[in-house]
């Protein structure tokens, strides 16, 4: 997998990772490390979660520090280099970091699962929806420049779903009806419904519709992303699956065991009420020829 699929998200992350563990076995406290290497809190919090890079010359401090051996303390040197790459996304500057993170692991995955209940999510948006849709984002009054730019970033995104190395990763959508029936001007929903209705056909892209008509279900706490990643290496370890759930200011990323079996419960619940494919397609194309008349 080329630097400029994943950038240095997932790197950072293992690395934090390791680190941690690392730190949690030697019994020290983050009070401790800090008063130690005479950092802050905040910086030592960042290097953990995997929010920033790491020079090799802080992870040869902190392996000092936490008694690790040198085969392991160059192992994770080499693995800090990585953290300095740069995805693709990185032109964008304006990009908040919570959702710069998000955009390396969506990269990163070989297998993502969303659940959207009022929109259709970025990675299978049609153009003229994702145009309309962007200025209503959490920016007020965009300038063209910047409906533009964001325009080109979304599209950018969707190219993971036909990229061929690494190989294209497994989409598994839900969508509330509500969001193919809460739109924007007949031609852009006639549009984008006839989007979704090309892209099922695609091997590696579900998309099932949960009706209304179903009652309530256990996802009403909100939208998700459940994102799965290929086996790593030995030295770096297996990258967990975690659940993204996004806000106007930020963003939540739990990938505990107990926190993703939460969301796989709410999965398997989907998995009940959604019809399936065929039955998907039929309500997308009667909705679709509603938005045509």
């Amino acid at each position: 997998m080329t630097n400029d699929h994943i950038g240095s998200t997932v790197p950072r992350r293992q690395l934090g990772r390791r680190l941690r563990d690392l730190r949690e076995d030697a019994r020290l406290t983050v009070a401790q490390v800090i008063a130690a290497l005479e950092w802050s809190k905040p910086r030592l919090w960042r290097y953990e979660t995997g929010q920033v890079p790491i020079h090799p010359n802080d992870v040869e401090a902190m392996c000092r520090l936490y008694g690790a051996n040198r085969e392991l303390t160059e192992a994770l040197k080499t693995l800090a280099r990585e953290t300095k790459s740069k995805g693709w996304w990185h032109a964008y500057s304006e990009i908040p970091e919570w959702f710069e993170l998000f955009l390396g692991m969506e990269a990163a995955a070989s297998r993502l699962r969303q659940y959207e209940a009022e929109v259709i999510p970025g990675l299978i948006q049609s153009a003229s929806y994702a145009s309309a849709i962007i200025p209503r984002g959490i920016v007020s009054d965009p300038t063209p420049e910047v409906i533009e730019r964001r325009m080109a970033m979304r599209l950018q995104r969707q190219q993971i779903l036909t990229r061929r190395d690494p190989k294209a990763p497994d989409l598994e959508i839900f969508l509330s009806e509500a969001a193919l029936l809460r739109g924007f001007s007949p031609e852009i929903m006639v549009d984008q419904l006839t989007t979704l209705l090309t892209l099922s056909e695609r091997p590696n892209i579900t998309i099932r519709v949960a009706p209304l008509a179903a009652g309530p279900h256990r996802a009403f706490h909100g939208s998700f992303v459940i994102l799965d990643f290929p086996e790593e290496t030995p030295v770096r370890g297996p990258e967990p699956t975690t659940i993204y759930s996004e806000h106007p200011t930020g963003a939540l990323y739990l990938d505990k065991p107990n926190e993703v079996e939460s969301y796989s419960r709410i999965w398997s619940d989907l998995d009940r009420v959604a019809l399936d494919q065929p039955g998907s397609n039929h309500l997308i194309r009667q909705t679709l020829r509603e938005w045509s008349q």
